[in-house]
């Protein structure tokens, strides 16, 4: 029981900051004509976390450790796909305030960037197989099967809740109003990023 009380508040912890892939499960919970029309953005974020999670678990922070040109290749494929993904935010403009009018993220665009932020951002990765991966070596058997249960029941859960509100504050009028300012916020954030991950990776 202790094992999976400090997995629900350890991900609770990590994944509640606002950042990038939150930003983006929200803005697509925010702007697609339905919930189930976010789901590939939220199925595939949540996935993304769990592969990392059992990663982490499984002890692959030593492998990343060990290999550093690898940390350089995640970073300079998250900064291009970052880049990629504001200037889409950005132009994701909403005609006459309607949000059923928004040029809304296809099926694709969701999962690769869903995927994007998730494995390619090394917030993320230090959250997960840093942060969690650390736990984890503090239980075995049974008890770390709870701690891994519980760190990947709060993601799903999380993403779920946040597109879900997303759609429901998107239906009142003067968040309609606001979308399009969301949008360029995101897109400014997402751009931030980018730089922070080079200047990080400096």
């Amino acid at each position: 029981m202790q094992s999976l009380l400090h997995g629900v508040f350890l991900a609770i912890g990590l994944i509640l900051p606002l950042g990038v892939q939150n930003l983006f499960i929200f803005n697509q919970g925010a702007t697609q004509p339905s919930f189930l029309r976010a789901l590939p953005a939220v199925i595939a974020a949540s996935v993304c976390d769990t592969l990392l999670i059992l990663l982490a678990v499984n002890g692959v922070s030593l492998f990343l450790v060990k290999f550093e040109v690898l940390k350089e290749v995640l970073v300079g494929m998250g900064v291009i796909f970052l880049l990629y993904m504001g200037w889409l935010t950005w132009n994701n403009i909403i005609a006459h305030n309607d949000v059923e009018a928004t040029k809304s993220f296809s099926i694709k665009q969701q999962i690769v960037f869903a995927a994007t932020v998730s494995l390619f951002n090394p917030h993320a990765i230090l959250d997960t197989i840093g942060v969690i991966g650390t736990s984890s070596a503090n239980y075995e058997g049974m008890e770390k099967l709870l701690f891994t249960i519980a760190c990947i029941l709060v993601s799903w859960l999380w993403f779920f809740s946040l597109a879900a509100t997303a759609r429901f504050v998107s239906g009142r009028a003067q968040f309609t109003n606001g979308i399009r300012w969301i949008n360029k916020l995101s897109a400014v954030f997402i751009w931030g990023s980018a730089c922070y991950m080079v200047y990080s990776a400096i």
